[in-house]
């Protein structure tokens, strides 16, 4: 016997709110027993409902699942409620380092410090230990090293679902001794357009 949707609805919201974390959407199908199509159906007709509302609470989707989270807008009241330590920052290093990570999936520290050409094992451990990236696994090759990812919580602090929504990279050229050429890079930057 199926379940009206404003039931079925109401089951998805309280399972998402009280998970207190992201949920995939086959844990929801095998536990209500309906389809991926009824689940995204109903999470989508939640999501409208929280932003015509304007409420506090939004749905993301986080990849293959989805999670209750605060609205953006609302951060600054939120936070000096739950967190008294100092707001965490990233410093330009550990910005770079995810931007690495997270345009290439599973590489190794030693793959990270070949393209930034410094030591960056404290920028890896600072981004650990903000939940921002993880264990990927070992890389099949010699001493079996340690590989990374970004994490959930990345896609939640920079607000997209899945890496296929970072920007494209630039294209570029390298000179004879391998270094980028930046005039090409910057012949595809559209130029201002000023007033006469």
């Amino acid at each position: 016997m199926r379940m009206e949707q404003r039931k079925v609805k109401g089951i998805i919201e309280a399972i998402l709110f009280a998970a207190g974390r992201e949920v995939k959407i086959n844990e929801i199908m095998s536990d209500l027993e309906i389809s991926e199509d009824e689940v995204i159906g109903a999470i989508e007709s939640l999501r409208l409902d929280y932003e015509k509302e304007d409420r506090g609470l939004c749905i993301v989707k986080i990849n293959d699942a989805y999670q209750i989270c605060t609205k953006k807008d609302y951060y600054e009241y939120i936070y000096p409620i739950f967190d008294k330590r100092a707001k965490p920052s990233l410093s330009q290093a550990a910005l770079e380092t995810l931007a690495i990570i997270a345009y290439n999936p599973r590489i190794t520290r030693a793959e990270i410090e070949s393209i930034r050409g410094v030591n960056s094992d404290g920028t890896i451990y600072k981004l650990l230990d903000y939940n921002l990236i993880e264990d990927a696994g070992k890389l099949d090759a010699p001493g079996r090293p340690m590989t990374y990812k970004v994490s959930n919580e990345f896609f939640r602090m920079f607000g997209i679902s899945s890496l296929d929504e970072l920007p494209d990279l630039p294209r570029y050229k390298l000179d004879e001794n391998r270094q980028i050429v930046i005039d090409e890079i910057l012949e595809e930057a559209p130029s201002p357009e000023f007033e006469k």
